[in-house]
């Protein structure tokens, strides 16, 4: 390694922080804020696996980062082994967990009474049980080694707001947040961090697919929030199990110390 790949390496670990030697998954890691954890946490040391469904916009996103692509999809339940058993195979583990692919269900939004059942179900199926399955198969390995991990679920508004036409995300969002308190409650003794995070707004697709005629000025750079996200989620994991708030809204989280 020459000076010049050196100081790259220090510069990048100074932008993004320090996360040498943590095993982190990404889920919905080929755009937006996905994309920007697995890279950002890449540039900070850490090995990274980044999931998503298409495997070739997975692997162009991911082209030089150092992160590993995983092709598939976590709202389907045989693709869970899959997941778990490469994952455990090419990290050994997992200390951060991140729970970001979501599923908006209809798209255009529409109403409950307009809701068709198939498209409640597509979203629970990606924001509900996709998460419950995968963090059940990789706990699994993690406490059978003694070891704990920090588990985050990206939460919304829209979970705790019952905002029209918002229906099939937004109730597949308030379990998913319930979930995390539950699982939370469940694992503290065995150093398992459970945390739901609402990153605000952002430029995403899901957030045009939901409101095509947002303001991209008006809303967050999903890789600053990324770089922010993976400070905070450093300072979560170091504080004592059980001791910090299960959720956090938007505001919340950036300003906890």
């Amino acid at each position: 390694m020459n000076d010049s790949t050196t100081h790259q390496g220090t510069a990048r670990q100074e932008a993004w922080g320090d996360a040498r030697g943590l095993r982190v998954v990404v889920t919905g890691g080929s755009a937006g804020l996905g994309l920007g954890l697995a890279r950002g946490y890449a540039a900070a040391g850490a090995r990274v696996v980044a999931i998503a469904r298409n495997r070739e916009r997975l692997e162009r996103a991911l082209a030089g980062s150092g992160v590993l692509p995983l092709a598939a999809d976590v709202s389907e339940k045989r693709a869970i082994h899959r997941i778990s058993a490469e994952v455990i195979e090419v990290l050994g583990g997992v200390d951060v967990l991140i729970h970001n692919a979501s599923s908006l269900g209809p798209a255009p939004l529409k109403t409950l009474l307009e809701t068709e059942c198939e498209e409640v179900e597509e979203a629970l199926q990606t924001n509900v049980l996709g998460p419950f399955r995968l963090t059940r198969a990789l706990l699994g390995h993690t406490l059978a080694h003694g070891r704990g991990a920090t588990v985050v679920t990206l939460s919304s508004d829209a979970a705790v707001n019952p905002y029209p036409s918002w229906g099939a995300y937004s109730l597949s969002k308030a379990a998913l947040d319930q979930m995390t308190r539950i699982w939370g409650r469940e694992l503290v003794e065995q150093g398992v961090r459970f945390v739901a995070v609402d990153p605000g707004d952002m430029a995403t697709a899901l957030h045009f697919a939901a409101l095509p005629d947002a303001d991209p000025d008006g809303l967050l750079d999903p890789e600053e929030v990324a770089r922010e996200l993976i400070g905070f989620i450093g300072r979560y994991g170091a504080a004592a199990p059980g001791s910090a708030p299960a959720r956090f809204s938007a505001d919340a989280w950036r300003a906890w110390a």
